[in-house]
């Protein structure tokens, strides 16, 4: 039989475009600030998940120059052989004392953190509990594993305190339960005091991706520190690129956790450590969360202000409880448009999202607010979503 090997990869791509599903990608050409110039345009971006504005914070940059010109650009080996530097043993003894733990270790990417950890935590003998709404990344480490899963519908305790049972009946060597902390396609927060308390009763290990939490919940140290729940949550992924604005994934715990990621994750184990530069950057970052609280207060005063606005215009923000607002059309292709005249007619640059990311039926943009955004920026959104989305028939 005669095949064309690749026709597949044009043949599926098309039908994405046919059922308005693909991405289209554009291209900053400057830094990641509120106002920035995207294709050739200058214009105000939304959609960004710079959530303090460290990324072009001076103390952070300054940071990462002054890196560069000490150490060089690149690590030169993976961190176990010679990728760790005096200034990672710095970062890690910072971010530890930033979350109230014991010990912190600075990992590629927070989706390596998932695809490198989990796998490492459970086996065959044990059960692994998901919330139904986890990120793609969580979804891929449990994946990786061979453990016995169990999805609980989203945020519903009740549901988990049933696949705990569940587990427990079976005799489950070891029971993990993991949740996101902030919900990145809708911006809820996931019930962690009930979470942690249901899995107290069947000695159930809590794992916590807090990517989307730190930088913006309990003054920037994350969902766990915002129900002071320090030392009941055995497990803490995050994210530099995110709140902080600059790149990597930590884990944050205890010492026996740190130890035992440090030479079992392989995600950490085999990938190039970061460039000094960044790590300099990343020291930066938590130092101005940790001194500049005034940051944290803005992303929330902007938050309040955005999401109160838009709510009275008729656009269905879904659970939001954090600076990620999606703004809810349903259909795909009005997602698409509503982002597509956004950018063309008002130089606002939102992003679709659509399925896979979320339901076809419930297709949006997200809508991501930022420290360094002003009220006339905010004003200036509100008119053009309001003009935009009565012309699509939107609200």
């Amino acid at each position: 039989m005669k095949r064309n090997p690749t026709i597949f990869l044009k043949e599926e791509y098309e039908n994405l475009v046919d059922l308005n599903l693909e991405w289209i990608i554009r291209a900053l050409e400057s830094g990641s600030k509120p106002h920035a110039v995207v294709d050739g345009r200058e214009v105000l971006m939304l959609n960004t998940n710079n959530y303090l504005g460290l990324a072009t914070h001076p103390k952070v940059v300054q940071a990462t120059i002054d890196a560069a010109k000490k150490y060089g650009a690149g690590a030169g080996a993976v961190p176990v052989i010679a990728g760790t530097y005096d200034l990672t043993r710095i970062f890690q003894e910072k971010f530890a004392e930033f979350k109230g733990v014991e010990a912190s270790l600075l990992c590629q990417t927070g989706f390596a953190v998932n695809q490198g950890l989990i796998p490492t935590l459970i086996g065959e003998e044990d059960y692994v509990i998901s919330d139904e709404l986890n990120h793609g990344s969580i979804i891929d480490g449990i994946r990786l594993t061979r453990a016995k899963r169990l999805v609980y519908p989203h945020t519903d305790v009740g549901g988990l305190e049933n696949s705990l049972k569940e587990a427990d009946d079976a005799g489950a060597r070891r029971i993990l339960v993991i949740t996101d902390g902030v919900f990145s396609m809708d911006g809820d927060i996931a019930p962690l005091p009930d979470i942690v308390k249901a899995c107290e009763s069947y000695g159930a290990m809590v794992f916590v991706d807090d990517c989307h939490g730190e930088g913006v919940l309990g003054a920037g140290r994350g969902i766990v520190a915002h129900f002071n729940l320090q030392h009941k949550v055995h497990v803490e992924g995050g994210s530099m690129s995110k709140g902080f604005g600059v790149f990597g994934g930590t884990i944050a715990g205890s010492n026996d956790l740190i130890l035992f990621a440090t030479n079992k994750s392989r995600s950490y184990l085999l990938s190039t450590a970061h460039p000094p530069p960044t790590v300099a950057a990343c020291i930066a970052a938590v130092e101005v969360a940790s001194t500049e609280p005034e940051h944290n207060k803005k992303l929330w005063d902007n938050t309040n202000y955005f999401k109160k606005h838009v709510q009275n215009l008729g656009y269905n923000t879904g659970n939001s409880q954090t600076p990620i607002i999606p703004l809810i059309v349903g259909d795909p292709g009005k997602a698409q448009n509503l982002a597509k005249l956004l950018f063309k007619e008002e130089s606002i640059f939102t992003t679709p999202i659509v399925f896979p990311m979320v339901a076809k039926e419930l297709s949006r943009i997200r809508v991501q607010m930022n420290a360094l955004l002003e009220n006339k920026d905010l004003d200036y959104a509100i008119d053009a979503l309001e003009k935009i989305g009565k012309y699509l028939e939107i609200i």
